[in-house]
């Protein structure tokens, strides 16, 4: 029986591949899923995917905007109400922006990066906490890339914007610490790390492309499904890699 049997995940930014195959591997463990993203046309169609794959599962989307507070804080509590629990957060809102040579980076990029990276990490983090802390078993799951842990010259506002949600996260991590005492954490929050993530459509757009030390989304929602299966103690607030250390 699966750690994720009967458990209830909110994944945020369920839309694009990445999400589309965390969604079917959760509902193939078991879970129930709550998909949000900004984008309803596409969240839509990931949600029904998901159901289909799985006849049994229970699979809902929820258009949020992850950028007001309130509107997250009010997803949670609905989310918790409506099945009794919550024991997951996947954090899988993205974006990228960079430039040719350090001395072009553009600081607009640091403004989309600020609210899609960080600001998306704050409100989610702050309103799924208590719920998850309730669950027993609770895992905040951050999705993060190696350039963080090493940025190049054209990749500054990406990095230091990744860097940032990563330690705003191990910031959770340090509170579920200090809930569980001497018992140790019974909930979790973890960083997930990529190089970058491919997909079926990026191969088949580029058949030669090698995609070197690239993550399978596949692999990638494998990964996420497994935190489950290990202990609390034994995940919070450390970065789990998938690709090489830079």
């Amino acid at each position: 029986m699966s750690a994720l049997d009967g458990a209830v995940v909110a994944v945020a930014g369920a839309a694009g591949p990445a999400g589309r195959a965390t969604l079917l591997r959760l509902a193939e463990a078991g879970a129930t899923v709550v998909a949000a993203d900004a984008d309803a046309a596409r969240l839509a169609q990931a949600v029904d995917a998901a159901r289909y794959a799985h006849g049994g599962a229970t699979v809902t989307g929820d258009t949020v905007d992850l950028l007001d507070l309130a509107a997250t804080r009010a997803w949670a509590d609905r989310t918790e109400k409506e099945f009794g629990r919550i024991d997951g957060l996947v954090h899988l809102v993205g974006g990228w922006r960079g430039s040719a040579t350090f001395a072009e980076t553009d600081l607009g990029d640091w403004d989309v990066l600020e609210d899609l990276l960080i600001r998306t990490v704050q409100h989610t983090s702050l309103a799924f906490q208590d719920g998850l802390q309730r669950s027993g078993n609770g895992r905040y799951l951050l999705i993060s890339a190696a350039g963080a842990s090493k940025p190049t010259a054209g990749n500054a506002a990406y990095a230091a914007a990744k860097a940032a949600a990563e330690a705003w996260t191990l910031a959770l991590a340090d509170a579920f610490r200090k809930a569980g005492g001497e018992q140790g954490p019974r909930t979790a929050a973890a960083i997930l790390i990529v190089k970058a993530l491919v997909h079926d459509a990026m191969r088949a757009e580029r058949p030669s492309a090698k995609f070197a030390g690239f993550t399978d989304v596949k692999e990638l929602a494998e990964a996420i499904a497994g935190v489950w299966e290990r202990p609390a103690g034994e995940v919070n607030g450390n970065r789990l890699w998938l690709t090489d250390k830079p």
